[in-house]
């Protein structure tokens, strides 16, 4: 029987908030690379609606625990609680990573950090490259800001006309006045254009939730839209290959999912709050590349 962990007075504490979280991988992730590297700490996962995540917040700082992640639906009210704010948050007003620090909390966002750095793994940096991305909402607002503020050349951001336009509209003018990026955003039903900027891209993103079981479908009608040399990327992992993935695909398109993103969010985390490097290669090996 193997060995449980020993918790002592010393203990660090680590969490997760959001509604739900009993399916979430972050717990085996973290905990695994506090065993690896030796860190006396423990990481958890809380339950905690939007309702309740004020009380809940002010009892984790007052509790001195050391920070959490935060998943839907709290990412935009918890900006609103951290006393301080990264770079890409205090743009997209979004935060998944909190670091108590002798109860004053810092806020930044993982999401967009950690798609860029899957992408870099896989061999295609979005420095540079000029990018079409599908959808600006969630974990997409995140990556907008992110990819810009990293440094890609051109951006061109689809998306629904809906309650949430304006706010984008503020996001896309502020990119454009903080950093070097070119950032344009269309209607999502505007075919012709979003044709034509295909064709100018380098890069092709996905992320919005159509494509996942629950909602099934590909927003790009037909291959002819795509082109040789256009990287297709879709940060939904399940099904591991969407219909536009799979569409890219048989079009002869490099193409990759979400799936490492994950884990690069967490390693983007676990860096923030222990300064230390997550083992990676051991952590995709144990709970990646089954």
């Amino acid at each position: 029987m193997k060995e449980a962990k020993t918790i002592t007075g010393h203990t660090q504490t680590y969490c997760l908030l959001g509604s739900p979280v009993a399916h979430s991988i972050s717990p085996a992730i973290h905990n695994s690379s506090f065993a690896q590297l030796g860190i006396d700490a423990c990481y958890v996962a809380f339950d905690v609606n939007l309702e309740n995540l004020d009380v809940a917040v002010e009892g984790l700082r007052k509790l001195g625990v050391k920070g959490w992640n935060v998943t839907m639906p709290d990412k935009n009210r918890m900006a609103q609680l951290c006393d301080e704010l990264g770079p890409a948050s205090s743009i997209c007003k979004t935060v998944n990573t909190v670091k108590n620090e002798n109860g004053v909390l810092r806020g930044i966002t993982t999401d967009g950090t950690g798609w860029v750095e899957c992408a870099r793994a896989l061999g295609h940096n979005p420095t540079g490259k000029r990018i079409l991305q599908l959808g600006a909402g969630g974990a997409g607002t995140s990556i907008l800001v992110q990819t810009a503020l990293d440094g890609a050349k051109h951006i061109a951001v689809f998306n629904a006309k809906d309650a949430f336009w304006p706010k984008i509209e503020e996001i896309v003018a502020s990119l454009n006045k903080k950093t070097t990026c070119k950032v344009e955003l269309y209607d999502l039903k505007d075919l012709a254009t979003l044709r034509k900027q295909i064709a100018q891209a380098d890069l092709l993103l996905n992320t919005t939730p159509v494509g996942m079981i629950k909602i099934p479908g590909c927003l790009i009608p037909d291959a002819s839209y795509l082109h040789q040399g256009l990287i297709v990327s879709d940060i939904i992992y399940e099904p591991q290959e969407t219909a536009l993935l799979k569409l890219a695909r048989e079009t002869g398109c490099a193409t990759f999912n979400g799936m490492y993103m994950l884990l690069y969010q967490g390693a983007a985390s676990f860096k923030f709050w222990t300064g230390q490097d997550m083992p990676i290669e051991e952590i995709k090996a144990k709970y990646f590349d089954k």
